[in-house]
């Protein structure tokens, strides 16, 4: 999947810092991480517009188009070690009626993520 960001630099340090994610590939444009079989690519916003046209790429405070979630064994240990990095949450530690406890995040380039178990 590739996510737009207007500041390339800081959101990769997000995703080094947060996830402790390696790049796997990176030039002057992008940054690549891999999450297991799933590759995320940060891209300068600047450089997404041959990718979406004749759409235009939205603006990063346009309101949320996605969420991305990732699943883990423990939400409320993993919102703890979130804090210790600074990460402010959006929502929870929360039950969800339909049986997932999650807690959502934002990235530096407004990308919204949340963790699920």
């Amino acid at each position: 999947m590739t996510l737009f960001t207007e500041d390339l630099e800081t959101t990769k340090q997000f995703y080094v810092d947060v996830f402790q994610a390696k790049s796997v590939f990176e030039d002057d444009n992008s940054a690549v991480f891999g999450f297991g079989p799933t590759l995320v690519n940060l891209l300068r916003a600047t450089s997404a517009p041959e990718l979406v046209e004749p759409a235009q790429v939205g603006a990063p405070d346009a309101g949320a188009r996605a969420v991305y979630t990732v699943g883990v064994d423990d939400v409320d240990a993993v919102c703890a070690q979130l804090a210790e990095r600074g990460i402010v949450l959006l929502n929870g530690p929360m039950d969800r009626p339909w049986g997932i406890r999650t807690a959502s995040f934002r990235d530096p380039a407004g990308h919204i993520w949340e963790i699920a178990h």
